[in-house]
């Protein structure tokens, strides 16, 4: 008697290869760099903030918001990516020296504790000390890490302020070297005469706990004026400057107009 050859089907869980395609996909996504300039209330330039394009090979004419994708990519991933931005930046370190500006870059909590372990990456921001993390406080840290623990790397801006958990709970865990208010809580209070004072009055107190406020979003003039009139030491937005593509930083305004 021939015995039957049986063939057993191994079963993927439809949960199971749905995150490994989710996975591929988001490993697959491509990465450009733009940058949009942050004036002092004076008109001049500041710094520039490092922005990343996403898209994936499927619709490269389509992006994909970065935080959604560094929300969906590993701590390692994410790494890699201020890796290459910080890259990027030190090729255009002749620039930021001569005209004295400032660089920007956002980092979650948990992503620049694991840059702090890099030695050859903190060789590298040793020689850029113009640039400055931005901490996107809306990503948790490790219950064992503070936010103290990660000055190491030089002075971090808190961004968003306003927004999530960019309260004043955050002021009080480290002293950030520049404090940037969301658009929302700008648009929010200077919609009535009592709003507008309380935001001069904010903006006044958060200059205690840093050298100076940013304002974000400012996409009129009528904002930038209001922003011009307050205690805020700079700005960034639309009406300043949409964001360009990175390898046109020399043509940046160095003095608005």
């Amino acid at each position: 008697m021939k015995s039957k050859q049986v063939i057993q089907q191994i079963s993927i869980p439809d949960v199971g290869l749905k995150s490994l395609q989710e996975r591929r996909y988001w490993l697959g996504c491509e990465r450009a760099y733009t940058y949009q300039p942050i004036y002092k209330t004076d008109g001049r330039l500041m710094a520039v903030e490092l922005l990343t394009v996403v898209t994936h090979p499927s619709h490269p004419g389509q992006r994909i918001a970065p935080d959604r994708y560094f929300a969906e990519v590993a701590v390692k991933q994410r790494s890699d990516v201020v890796k290459e931005q910080l890259t990027l930046l030190a090729e255009k370190k002749a620039f930021f020296e001569k005209n004295q500006i400032l660089a920007s870059v956002n980092v979650d909590g948990p992503t620049l504790l694991t840059l702090r372990k890099d030695p050859e990456l903190a060789a590298l921001i040793e020689t850029l000390p113009w640039i400055r993390f931005e901490l996107v406080e809306h990503i948790r840290l490790p219950q064992d890490s503070t936010f103290a623990s990660m000055c190491e790397l030089g002075p971090l801006w808190l961004d968003d302020f306003g927004t999530g958990m960019a309260n004043f709970s955050a002021l009080s865990e480290v002293h950030y070297d520049y404090i940037k208010v969301a658009r929302e809580l700008f648009i929010m209070l200077r919609k009535t005469p009592e709003g507008r004072n309380l935001f001069t009055q904010l903006l006044h107190l958060m200059n205690r706990y840093c050298q100076g406020v940013i304002v974000e979003g400012v996409e009129t003039l009528e904002e930038w004026r209001d922003v011009q009139q307050s205690p805020a030491y700079a700005a960034q937005g639309y009406f300043l400057s949409r964001p360009v593509p990175f390898a046109t930083l020399e043509n940046v305004l160095l003095t608005l107009a």
